[in-house]
């Protein structure tokens, strides 16, 4: 237990704030959006449907197919968790705002700046700020993040890496 508690405190004191954490680039496809939609059983016409597409989304008009919104959630969750495994954190909350449809063929990528790190009673913390974007360098979702580095990594045996 001793190891495990010197673990996460080393980790996180050599986190800084303003250190960054760039995703690796996702393509989006059909066959991307196909599969995520056979994980998450999300059929809706927006991610699927041409057609019905060419026509205006409540005041939006899409003009095209677009990736599931949850699937760039998805995305960020695996970006900032292949970061904090190796190093005794984990995820522990995510909000998001989506600024732009994305489309098959767009090329996107996380990147998480960390913006605060704190100590509470029980716990070590950083926060993150997301922004996800497209191969144009446009944002299309920004939002914040939240890790714990914790002494002990809960529902995991030994270390906590």
């Amino acid at each position: 237990m001793a190891e495990q508690q010197a673990a996460a405190r080393e980790s996180f004191s050599s986190i800084q704030v303003g250190q960054s954490i760039q995703g690796q680039p996702f393509s989006v496809s059909r066959e991307s959006i196909q599969r995520f939609a056979d994980g998450s059983l999300d059929y809706n016409p927006l991610h699927f449907d041409d057609e019905y597409m060419k026509n205006e989304f409540g005041k939006t008009r899409f003009g095209g197919v677009i990736m599931h919104g949850m699937q760039n959630f998805a995305l960020i969750t695996r970006t900032l968790t292949d970061w904090l495994l190796p190093q005794g954190g984990y995820h522990r909350r995510l909000e998001t705002r989506w600024r732009k449809p994305v489309y098959p063929g767009d090329v996107i990528t996380t990147h998480a700046t960390v913006s605060d790190k704190f100590e509470t009673e029980k716990s070590r913390w950083v926060t993150f700020d997301i922004e996800v974007k497209n191969q144009k360098g446009q944002a299309v979702a920004t939002g914040q993040s939240m890790a714990e580095f914790p002494d002990k990594f809960p529902g995991r045996v030994g270390s906590p890496t």
